[in-house]
C-alpha cells in the first residue's frame, strides 16, 4: 500500500470549497489535474474521470463513489485494468480552520502488484494533486 496526501489552506468556508468541487462541469475551466468528471456524484454511482498528468499524458478511469459527505468528504475507488493490478482510492477532505478557512486534504491510497513499478506515475500524480490544490484555492478565493 502506498499513500500520497497533500493539503492546502483555502481562505473560504468549507461550503464554498465543496460547491466548487461539485460543479464538475466547470473543471475544464480551472482544474489542471482532473480535467473531466462526468456522471452523478452520488454514493454508489460510477463516474468517468479524465486526469491530466504533469507530462501532458491523459488517463481515463471509471471509478465508483464510495463516500460522499457534503462539505466534508468525497471519495472514489478505481482500478487500472483489473482489481489488484493498480488500484486507487482517491479522496478530498475538507476541514474547517477557524470560522472562514478550509483545510483541503487531497490524497489517494494505492494498492496492487504494479505499485513498485509505478514510481514515476506516483510522483507525477502528487504534482497533479498540488497543481489542483493551488487552482482550487485561487478559484475559491476569487469567488
Amino acid at each position: 500500500m502506498k499513500n500520497i496526501e497533500t493539503e492546502i489552506v483555502i481562505d473560504a468556508k468549507p461550503d464554498v470549497v465543496w460547491n466548487t468541487l461539485m460543479k464538475t462541469d466547470e473543471y475544464e475551466e480551472w482544474n489542471p489535474f482532473v480535467r473531466k468528471l462526468e456522471g452523478q456524484v452520488e454514493k454508489g454511482e460510477q463516474i468517468a474521470i479524465t486526469l491530466k498528468q504533469i507530462n501532458g499524458k491523459e488517463m481515463e478511469f471509471k471509478p465508483t463513489i464510495v463516500e460522499l459527505v457534503p462539505n466534508k468528504e468525497l471519495r472514489w475507488q478505481g482500478k487500472l485494468f483489473i482489481k489488484g493490478v493498480f488500484d486507487g482510492e482517491h479522496y478530498f477532505k475538507l476541514e474547517p480552520v477557524g470560522s472562514d478557512k478550509t483545510k483541503f486534504i487531497h490524497g489517494e491510497n494505492f494498492g496492487g502488484v504494479l505499485i513498485p513499478l509505478m514510481g514515476g506515475v506516483l510522483k507525477s500524480t502528487e504534482e497533479g494533486f498540488k497543481a489542483m490544490n493551488e487552482a482550487l484555492k485561487v478559484r475559491c478565493e476569487r469567488g
